[in-house]
């Protein structure tokens, strides 16, 4: 147990020297928010993946891994052309778009696009945001405490309050500057982690043949990718909801943040190519992680423990604090970023744009530290009691995300005709369809991701409201 904490400290040491490192950054809103668009390549790319992926990737998709087999790799697919999509459809418009605006956050950039001078948009935009990152935050802490506690031998309270306490620490101290640069950080250990992991148990299952033996005597649909149910309709639902889960990349706001914190447009190139490399091993990581653990560990109750369980099982303590520090580096790399995207669309766009607050640089980014601070306290409360709403909550965060932002950003970006009447109507029906189809039709239609009908609906009102609308603006 001391080896899990030395190493545990040891990280810590790590974050707060690159915040400290990174705090002469976080005197204006430009460089508390969006590192002053002075990121490299590789840090944007590693920030890119690793704020999208979240513990969702160690515990849930290696859980997923566990529970369906060969089926969770439509997910990885899913994921791969998304991202490759997002980078290769709205990466550098977008960035040459936020650079021409001066924008720093991505309701300024919209706002900016449709000339919103009453604010409509950049509302409703930041209302969508508070709304799902505040849960969003709350639940990864939760994710965040047991893990601590899972690893050590901190009560979940403690567990909670200790993740909470280092991860608002270094996102107030270093700003938007640190929490990439930890990305990147954390990015690589979850890289190794999850090329490490799968290899270890694949070995200890008796390699690649002998695994897939025991797989298929468990299950000979577990090997197949149409799964359980075969080619038939509710399959082909199934894939298609886990290749959607792609679509959220194309607007997800908190990502669309990195590619305008590049130093340049032409960086985005090199970036492109690692954060696809790194993200098609991520997920194939991951799942394979949760079979080669169905082999060794059959009949879990809780599939997403497999990881924990493997690597207590599997590695001396030195290993496994490393591997603990991987789980938390998924977390805190979501967290961090979510706390300054929601205290920027509080602090940019409500109060400094919408608002008209008057004041100096210097105090505008010292409430945009005690709004962090605010929210994260926040999800502390809401974490400390665990309340089973934020984990509902949180299942149609990523896709009310996507499908609120990503008609409006690629119509924007693509269909010069867009106007903002239509950018406004597709953002709140793309969201709006996204929660009534989890409420109301999702069970009766064979669970069909609601992330699909909230996009296209979007997409398609985005496109008619512009259509019969006068345009306001062309693309610059």
């Amino acid at each position: 147990m001391e080896e899990i904490f030395i190493v545990l400290a040891l990280y810590l040491v790590l974050l707060f020297g690159l915040a400290l490192w990174s705090r002469k950054s976080t005197h204006t809103l430009k460089g508390y928010f969006i590192a002053g668009r002075e990121l490299p390549p590789a840090v944007v790319a590693f920030s890119t993946n690793a704020t999208g992926q979240s513990g969702w990737l160690l515990l849930g998709l290696t859980g997923m891994g566990y529970a369906v087999g060969a089926q969770a790799f439509w997910v990885v697919l899913g994921e791969v052309v998304g991202i490759s999509l997002a980078w290769l459809l709205v990466a550098r418009r977008f960035k040459r778009l936020a650079d021409e605006a001066d924008a720093i956050t991505v309701p300024d950039v919209l706002a900016w696009r449709f000339q919103d001078r009453r604010h409509v948009l950049r509302l409703l935009s930041a209302g969508i945001i508070l709304l799902m990152v505040g849960t969003y935050v709350a639940a990864q802490l939760v994710a965040g405490g047991k893990t601590l506690s899972g690893f050590t031998s901190l009560d979940y309270p403690a567990a909670v309050l200790l993740g909470a306490v280092v991860i608002i620490g270094y996102t107030l101290v270093g700003g938007y500057k640190a929490v990439a640069w930890t990305d990147l950080i954390q990015g690589l250990a979850m890289w190794i982690g999850l090329l490490a992991i799968p290899i270890a148990a694949i070995l200890a299952a008796g390699g690649w043949s002998a695994m897939l033996d025991t797989l298929a005597a468990q299950d000979p649909a577990y090997l197949s990718p149409w799964g359980s149910d075969g080619t038939g309709l509710k399959g082909m639902v199934a894939v298609l909801s886990f290749l959607a889960i792609g679509w959220g990349f194309l607007g997800m706001p908190q990502l669309l943040v990195r590619f305008m914190s590049a130093r340049s447009e032409q960086s985005l190139v090199p970036a492109m190519r690692i954060s696809i490399v790194v993200l098609a091993c991520f997920g194939a990581g991951a799942v394979l992680t949760g079979m080669a653990g169905r082999a060794l560990m059959p009949g879990l109750e809780d599939q997403e423990a497999i990881l924990p369980l493997l690597a207590q099982d599997l590695f001396n303590p030195w290993i496994t604090g490393v591997i603990m520090v991987v789980v938390l580096a998924a977390i805190m790399s979501t967290v961090d970023s979510l706390l300054i995207f929601a205290s920027s669309a509080l602090v940019r766009d409500v109060l400094q744009q919408a608002r008209g607050v008057a004041a100096s640089e210097q105090r505008m980014a010292r409430f945009g530290k005690a709004v962090t601070m605010f929210i994260g306290v926040l999800g502390v409360i809401f974490a400390l009691h665990q309340t089973p709403l934020i984990f509902w909550f949180v299942l149609f965060s990523w896709n009310g995300l996507g499908a609120a932002f990503g008609p409006p950003v690629l119509c924007a970006l693509w269909y010069r005709s867009t106007t903002l009447a239509g950018a406004v109507a597709g953002m709140l029906s793309g969201f709006l369809t996204t929660v009534c189809w989890l409420l109301f039709f999702k069970e009766s239609a064979y669970n069909l991701l609601e992330i699909v009908p909230g996009f296209l609906v979007g997409l398609l009102v985005t496109l008619l409201v512009s259509r019969f609308t006068a345009p306001r603006a062309q693309l610059p």
